[in-house]
């Protein structure tokens, strides 16, 4: 192990760790990173493998962030001269896999770098400067000596379009940048106790993986015609070891849970052009909560065929504005053209722009989803500007509502499902009226709620039932802090109305309503009776909802001798 940094600070180390015959791993430890986008939460921040094998050959398999440029090139340099390193292999361009590329490649212009033919096109356009490439695909093999032979599996969208990886047929180590990787930052390089490890492996695949459920399978079906598989190495995260088929087992028993969904979104984007990818995912995310399937499809490389059976089937239509002009347009062009052909009066739509300047205007093709007779599950995004985390709230909380609009039959059903008798029972549990408000650089919510009860006396704590598909979901993870607004009896139904309306994605839950910021910063309600200021400590998967643990850290009560509001419901099975 190599420490850059002195860990107690807890920001930036570099760990370095044998894991076989000429083998080694380069792990970036980022203790401080606490969210991919505002929908991401990592609650034991994150890291970036990069590794290499040493043959006759000698290949580095991904980079590193380029916020850790010079520990990793003090580190790459330390334990090797970069001259003698003959191939960089791109599992995929992902800034935070290929963000040290151009520098590695000043060290050695001679490097041959290998990758999907679409990764490299992308590198292209990131390091702008030539050099040698191998363009490879699935099955084919690089024999770097010493029986080091690599094989090549094709895996585009996990989670990029130009996804590739490599399995050493020497060491049985398959090299797989994201897939099966997670968020957590720890200083043991495997797997060896799951128990700290299944929400956040749980939490990445649903982020990153779930929304192309096909195309895991497809990558399962890939690789498991490769020899024994004894170590798969992550690009994030501790690599895995010791539970290599139940890790595999857990993506493929999701995935065909996934496929299986009577309901799929299919969101087009454009990778690699402005922020169409990160975009797209955010409102990808948004539609996963309401539990419906998603697939992400990119403009640039997806087949005419493949585009229109998968419109055919899909239930709801997102897609990110391309280019209008440059080397990516006519594909793009006869993509969306594709798109128009299949699609169908009973299907909803949604359209976003990528934010690059030069896209492709929304209105006309608007216009003539609106001929077709689709349904706009929500306005128009219209990106102005780099994207905060205002902007991918609001894309966020678009995907949900149109992930709640095609699911709005099945939520009635499930509302009469109950027996009479037990729905009558189950409504006679009553509770208080309550309002969630948090803030978050930019991004606010707020959400009125009921199922709310004290959890703990040391420390003084609370938990509160909150729906998967609520848009304050996303500001309850681990390390978030928020304010619990108590109503007041007699004087609630204000704020209660309010708070219970529809609001637009993006929209100010808070126009019109008088607040002020609490020590956590988050908004007080200046009417309600009472407030406490939370922090979440753990949460717990129930079905629809999530179960939130939280340390209360400060309250206050303005009107001691008032009462708090309680909802008293007719009936259990719904609010």
């Amino acid at each position: 192990m190599v420490a850059l940094v002195d860990r107690a600070q807890k920001r930036l180390t570099l760990q370095t760790a044998p894991l076989a015959a000429d083998t080694t791993a380069i792990r970036s430890l980022d203790w401080d990173r606490d969210r991919f986008d505002i929908e991401f939460a990592l609650e034991n921040g994150t890291t970036y493998n990069s590794f290499l094998i040493r043959g006759d050959k000698v290949a580095l398999i991904d980079t590193s962030h380029e916020k850790f440029r010079q520990l990793y090139l003090d580190c790459l340099t330390g334990l090797i001269d970069p001259v003698e390193i003959d191939y960089l292999i791109i599992s995929h361009t992902e800034p935070d896999h290929s963000g040290l590329v151009k520098d590695v490649l000043q060290l050695n212009p001679k490097i041959t770098v290998v990758g999907a033919k679409v990764a490299i096109q992308f590198l292209e356009d990131l390091v702008h400067q030539p050099f040698e490439r191998k363009l490879v695909k699935s099955g084919d093999r690089l024999d770097l000596g010493q029986g080091h032979e690599l094989e090549f599996v094709s895996a585009p969208n996990l989670h990029w379009p130009d996804t590739i990886f490599t399995y050493d047929h020497k060491t049985q180590i398959l090299y797989t940048c994201d897939a099966f990787g997670m968020h957590f930052c720890d200083e043991r390089t495997y797997d060896e106790d799951l128990a700290p490890l299944e929400s956040d492996y749980k939490l990445y695949y649903d982020c990153l993986m779930g929304p192309n459920a096909r195309s895991v399978l497809a990558a399962l079906k890939r690789i498991g015609e490769l020899p024994d598989i004894q170590t798969i190495a992550t690009g994030h995260g501790p690599l895995l070891r010791h539970h290599v088929p139940e890790m595999m087992g857990l993506y493929r028993d999701w995935s065909q849970a996934q496929a299986k969904a009577a309901t799929t979104v299919a969101v087009f984007y454009t990778a690699d052009y402005a922020h169409s990818e990160r975009l797209a995912q955010a409102i990808a995310h948004g539609i996963s909560k309401t539990d419906v399937a998603v697939e992400l499809v990119d403009l640039k490389v997806a087949e005419p065929h493949e585009i229109s059976v998968l419109v055919s089937i899909a239930a709801g239509l997102v897609i990110g504005m391309p280019p209008q002009s440059g080397p990516d347009a006519v594909s793009t062009k006869a993509a969306l053209s594709t798109i128009l052909a299949a699609a169908h009066a009973k299907q909803a739509v949604g359209l976003f722009e990528s934010g690059g300047g030069d896209d492709e205007s929304v209105y006309p093709l608007r216009n003539r989803f609106q001929e077709i007779g689709l349904t706009e599950a929500f306005a128009p995004i219209l990106i102005k500007e780099t994207p905060t985390d205002a902007t991918l709230q609001l894309c966020h909380e678009a995907g949900t509502d149109l992930g709640q609009w095609l699911t709005r039959d099945r939520s009635i059903k499930q509302m009469k499902s109950l027996d009479n008798d037990l729905d009558k029972a189950l409504g006679r549990l009553s509770g208080g009226l309550y309002i969630i408000t948090a803030q978050k650089n930019d991004a606010a919510s707020a959400m009125l709620a009921s199922w709310v009860a004290q959890a703990s006396l040391e420390p003084l704590g609370i938990s509160i039932a909150v729906a998967k598909d609520r848009a304050i979901e996303s500001f309850m993870h681990v390390g978030d802090r928020f304010v619990l607004n108590v109503l007041e009896e007699g004087n609630y139904q204000p704020l209660m109305k309010h708070f219970l309306k529809r609001f637009p994605p993006g929209a100010d839950r808070f126009a019109g309503i008088k607040t002020y910021p609490a020590a956590n910063g988050s908004p007080i309600l200046a009417d309600a009776l009472a407030y406490l200021e939370c922090e979440v400590v753990s949460r717990m998967e129930c079905s629809d909802h999530w179960i939130v643990y939280s340390r209360v850290d400060t309250g206050r009560v303005s009107k001691p001798d008032s009462l708090t509001a309680v909802h008293h419901r007719k009936v259990g099975n719904h609010y």
